[in-house]
């Protein structure tokens, strides 16, 4: 049996184990990181097994990304015959969501979860490999990657922070957000203080905003308190579960600043260097068997989420005013100009590489998957 379809028999025998959805209660009290990461022992390698420890960006089983990367985890231990298995820590436990990074860049664990949008202070070629404003959906990330010399470039710029990164979900298109007061023109984002991440902020920079980062709790209590007017995190299913709505009613969209937002696994590249071949690709096809499974969760429960919160939880469904688009539009074409002379010449083929395979997609998108869905809205509605 070839290696790929004894992959394919593994995979197809394996069961998921979910983890259960958690109230916002229990994963919003995320504390600092513990000493714990500066005494994490070494690998394990006894009797051809290794012991991998997997650090992520979020609170653990969060809908969404948090349960996507409890699926990854099971997924190479299941895939690799158990020769490897994986230990999650959620943020917090080992390191800061922010810091995993740098931890599995060093060696401190062996791989990843978060998304490229978190990294632009490393490089904002970097952030092209998760979601760009007006940029790739879902399947045109994926494709850019697999089909038009995405992936040797995602490589290249990793290699830089001794990485090997893959992509291994999408949550699909992002809104633009949770609104503590109703948007009537773009006079009235002038000043608002919004939270965002990646070249999002860059574009909502352009046109006025006060952008803030921040992780998902924090933006819940900011919001309470007003000392944040607005802010994103990733769509209905997640949002609903932390419980924006509490505090914000006006849930806005389009989100064009995140058409879409991959989600990456990225190991050290010491340690992946060290696997033999079968177990790199079983690591491998782990990280790109999951990358449709995650996108097509997050949008079966995206929608039952918002049924939910607009029933019965009072959310507000409400259009980006016309000119906020088109300013909006302009500032993202700024950003990928500003990416287009960057200093850094692999940035300047990163965004070269995007560009093309954007226009072409793009082009043929126009007549394929866009007339389509406007045929199917001006028939039957929906």
């Amino acid at each position: 049996m070839s290696m790929l379809k004894n992959l394919k028999y593994m995979l197809n025998k394996s069961i998921t184990k979910r983890g259960a959805i958690m109230k916002r209660r229990d994963f919003i009290k995320i504390g600092a990181a513990g000493a714990a990461a500066s005494t994490l022992a070494a690998p394990a390698v006894a009797q051809g097994i290794r012991q991998w420890n997997m650090v992520t960006a979020w609170p653990k089983n969060l809908p969404g990304p948090g349960v996507a990367a409890q699926m990854l985890a099971d997924r190479i231990t299941t895939l690799s015959g158990g020769r490897i298995t994986v230990k999650l820590h959620a943020a917090g436990e080992l390191v800061p969501g922010r810091g995993v990074f740098d931890a599995v860049s060093e060696g401190t664990a062996e791989l990843y979860h978060a998304v490229p949008a978190y990294w632009g202070s490393k490089s904002k070629g970097i952030l092209l490999f998760g979601s760009q404003p007006f940029g790739l959906r879902a399947d045109e990330q994926f494709g850019w990657l697999y089909h038009g010399g995405g992936q040797a470039l995602y490589d290249e710029i990793y290699a830089r922070f001794n990485l090997k990164p893959f992509l291994c979900g999408n949550s699909g298109p992002q809104w633009q957000g949770w609104f503590r007061d109703e948007i009537h023109s773009l006079d009235d984002l002038k000043g608002l203080k919004f939270r965002t991440t990646g070249l999002a902020s860059e574009m909502c920079s352009k046109i006025g905003m006060a952008v803030q980062a921040m992780g998902p709790r924090d933006m819940f209590q900011a919001l309470q308190t007003g000392a944040l007017d607005a802010g994103e995190f990733i769509g209905p299913w997640t949002d609903s579960a932390i419980g924006f709505y509490q505090v914000a009613k006006n849930y806005y969209w389009p989100g064009v600043g995140e058409p879409s937002s991959a989600e990456e696994c990225a190991i050290n590249a010491t340690a992946y260097a060290e696997l033999p071949d079968d177990l790199k690709q079983a690591v491998s096809f782990a990280c790109e068997s999951l990358y449709n499974p995650v996108w097509t969760e997050y949008t079966t429960k995206h929608a039952k989420a918002l049924a939910q919160m607009v029933a019965n939880e009072g959310v507000q469904v409400r259009n980006l005013p016309a000119d906020v688009i088109a300013a909006m539009g302009a500032a993202a074409a700024e950003v990928m100009a500003e990416l287009a002379e960057d200093e850094d010449e692999l940035v300047r083929r990163i965004t070269a590489s995007f560009t093309e395979y954007r226009d072409s997609v793009g082009s043929y998108m126009s007549y394929a998957d866009n007339g389509q869905m406007n045929a199917r809205a001006k028939v039957l509605g929906y």
